[in-house]
């Protein structure tokens, strides 16, 4: 009897499935994947021509290498164009994590425009910067509209937003995995939404596809030599995940000093101008453009050959000082710069080869800065194959431990504490 009563019960959930739950989520899923279509599409479309744009920019540079004279002029042509049509979009990346978390107005669409611009001048002129923070800016811009075209409910923005910011990171890196984790777990730290998890993976996926199918090529990185795990190695690299993590830690500390240290400044547009100067003198110093723009010469050198101790921190100070004056861009690629060159440096202290400390490196400081692990564990993966994937695993997540609950996006909150240290005293913080 009891046998009877349970397969009966089986078969009458299953029958309610079937008439209601499976309806209600196949019609969700074919809503999701025809705007997912359209945003990726468009989002994808739009990281090609910035990747172009940006190319062209950089090109342009190293080879009129005189046009780094008018950083200055090019930093109040930002500062102004943000002062008088972008002040409700200024926040960047913040303001559409902030979004995620209290929803409010949607994201005007002048954000994409003007944060286009202003990082392709930020490189022509000489700033280093990235390129993330634009393509995810864009992403959210142009996702945010779409609430108003579907009229879409206060639950949906949320997911909307996260396919854009999802959209923008994969397309811009060649990393459709790795965006579609990033735009779930930016915005809390300690916490992914996975009721987003379908839409954002299938956006991440189609526009990755279609900035490739432009013909816009990534740049390739290669680890040639993965030893076999051992508990040596096992701690060599939770030596090196803590340094990583410190080292991330420090970026984001510098960032928001500098900024507030800018702030000072009442007129905003007179930041970058007055950073530009500066810049000026510091790129003179040193000689070369080694240290500006994306740097993915140096960085693809990192995985070959030892850097110089210092290469890190020269590029940490340039791209804090370039981002926190009010030039635009991003963090994430010269993050990577940071951590390939450190990484590669410490193969002259750390017995493990080059390549597999310039790729730990390269995802684990920005695991600790963006408080993005998993992320950033599915971008190593992507990036350098699975023969590394231990050792990429055990450095991000270490990272983003040592790095404490300091990040560089000032919005993110505490979803859940990395440790019980970091609750409960707040200098670890």
């Amino acid at each position: 009897m009891p046998v009877k009563k349970l397969t009966e019960g089986f078969l009458l959930s299953i029958k309610h499935f079937i008439k209601l739950d499976f309806g209600l989520l196949l019609i969700s899923t074919l809503k999701w994947l025809l705007i997912s279509a359209i945003l990726g599409g468009i989002i994808g479309s739009a990281s090609a021509l910035f990747l172009e744009t940006l190319n062209w920019a950089t090109n342009y540079r190293e080879q009129h290498l005189w046009i780094i004279a008018f950083l200055p002029i090019a930093g109040i042509i930002i500062g102004l164009s943000y002062h008088y049509w972008g002040a409700a979009v200024v926040k960047g990346n913040n303001l559409l994590i902030e979004e995620l978390q209290s929803p409010k107005n949607v994201i005007p669409l002048i954000m994409a425009p003007l944060i286009f611009a202003g990082t392709i001048i930020t490189h022509l002129f000489g700033g280093s910067a990235g390129r993330e923070g634009t393509a995810v800016q864009i992403g959210g811009a142009f996702a945010d509209q779409f609430t108003k075209l579907f009229k879409l409910k206060a639950r949906d923005r949320k997911v909307i937003l996260i396919c854009g910011i999802s959209a923008g990171f994969a397309s811009v890196f060649g990393t459709p995995l790795a965006g579609a984790i990033f735009g779930l777990e930016v915005f809390v730290i300690g916490s992914l939404t996975y009721g987003s998890i379908l839409p954002s993976f299938i956006t991440a996926i189609i526009a990755d596809y279609a900035c490739k199918s432009w013909g816009v090529g990534h740049t390739h990185y290669s680890i040639s030599v993965v030893p076999e795990m051992n508990s040596i190695n096992l701690l060599l690299s939770l030596g090196a995940g803590i340094l990583f993590g410190l080292v991330a830690r420090s970026f984001s500390a510098l960032n928001h000093s500098l900024s507030s240290l800018f702030s000072k400044i009442k007129y905003p547009p007179l930041r970058p101008f007055i950073g530009g100067l500066v810049l000026i003198g510091i790129i003179y110093l040193i000689g070369n453009t080694r240290y500006i723009g994306l740097g993915i010469p140096v960085i693809s050198e990192s995985f070959v050959q030892q850097e110089a101790y210092y290469t890190f921190a020269i590029k940490l100070f340039l791209t804090a000082f370039t981002l926190s004056a009010g030039f635009k861009g991003g963090e994430v690629t010269p993050l990577f710069f940071i951590g390939a060159t450190l990484g590669s440096f410490l193969s002259f202290f750390i017995p493990l080869p080059v390549g597999l400390l310039a790729g730990m490196g390269f995802v684990a400081v920005f695991a600790g800065a963006a408080n993005t692990p998993l992320a950033c564990i599915f971008m190593g993966v992507e990036l350098f194959g699975t023969s590394s994937g231990i050792y990429i695993a055990l450095a991000c997540v270490t990272a983003y431990l040592f790095s404490g609950h300091t990040g560089i996006y000032r919005s993110q909150t505490i979803g859940a504490p990395k440790h019980l240290l970091l609750k409960r005293h707040q200098f670890l913080r």
